[in-house]
């Protein structure tokens, strides 16, 4: 091997896209305090003399009483997951699906929902009187508005 090839080897120039030492880094340097840690560690260190705890924006799970943390149960959070094992919908909507486009319903859409075949059974069937009432109202026909309000907050009352 001759002296120009070895050091033409030795003075090319390079460029790492890497960081130094493969991203690993001295973490006692870096001041990281209470960011890191379970909740138990967190709890054993702020029994300890290490000082407070920070929680970052986590709501805590109970209140000071004094020096004391009370923990209170009904503030521990709890997932309630349905069970979806019988339902028959996918997860997911396919791309192929057609898009569905359908017009504004509006207050007359849902008078004629409603009302609109027994108002035309009525008057086909001359069950109305001389201002247009009907004789024999249904249910809903005799409601007042206060209770045609509190019928319609009703749980499940969108539910057709």
């Amino acid at each position: 091997m001759d002296f120009a090839n070895s050091l033409a080897r030795y003075m090319v120039r390079g460029i790492s896209t890497s960081a130094p030492r493969q991203g690993k880094r001295n973490f006692r340097k870096f001041l990281l305090y209470n960011k890191r840690g379970t909740r138990q560690y967190k709890k054993e260190q702020s029994e300890s003399t290490t000082g407070p705890v920070f929680t970052r924006g986590v709501r805590e799970i109970g209140y000071h009483d004094g020096q004391l943390f009370k923990v209170v149960p009904e503030m521990i959070p709890e997932l309630i997951v349905p069970n979806l094992s019988d339902c028959k919908l996918k997860p997911y909507v396919s791309y192929r699906a057609p898009d569905v486009y359908q017009t504004e319903f509006t207050a007359k859409d849902l008078f004629d929902a409603v009302y609109g075949s027994k108002i035309a059974d009525d008057f086909k069937h001359g069950k109305l009187d001389s201002q247009g009432n009907p004789i024999t109202p249904s249910p809903e026909e005799l409601l007042t508005p206060e209770e045609a309000v509190a019928r319609a907050r009703k749980t499940g009352s969108d539910i057709f």
